[in-house]
């Protein structure tokens, strides 16, 4: 492995370890664990379970920490790998600064009367707008 590639894997770290944590019922269940692409890609009923319930969110079909991609099944891990793999991208710049950032821009977009997450300069990014995030 490449110095700087290591370097993004350890700067993303605290948050692929939340995402481990968040997959940990999904290890234990018999859900399924690839990887592909330096990337962990979960699901299963466990995954799809919390991706429902998301507090102050409500519910989603694929969220990533770090290098750790949580998803309701395998299609939606194919539908969103480019989705998804922005945000790891984005982890990887930002590293544990990601989530405080990532939630004050969802805040900030609530602010402007926006959607907080079409209107987040993140997703922006991840949907391929002309937005950045730098």
């Amino acid at each position: 492995m490449k110095p700087v590639v290591l370097l993004r894997y350890i700067w993303a770290f605290p948050n692929t370890m939340l995402g481990l944590i968040l997959a940990f019922p999904a290890f234990v269940s018999g859900g399924r664990i690839s990887r592909i692409d330096g990337v962990l890609e979960i699901s299963g009923r466990s995954t799809a379970w919390m991706l429902q319930r998301i507090p102050f969110v409500g519910t989603a079909s694929a969220m990533t920490f770090g290098h750790v991609v949580l998803a309701v099944d395998e299609a939606v891990h194919e539908r969103w790998r480019e989705h998804e793999r922005m945000h790891v991208r984005q982890y990887e710049q930002w590293g544990p600064l990601f989530i405080p950032v990532y939630l004050a821009c969802y805040y900030a977009a609530r602010l402007r009367g926006e959607d907080g997450y079409y209107g987040n300069r993140f997703e922006a990014e991840a949907f391929g707008n002309k937005r950045s995030v730098t």
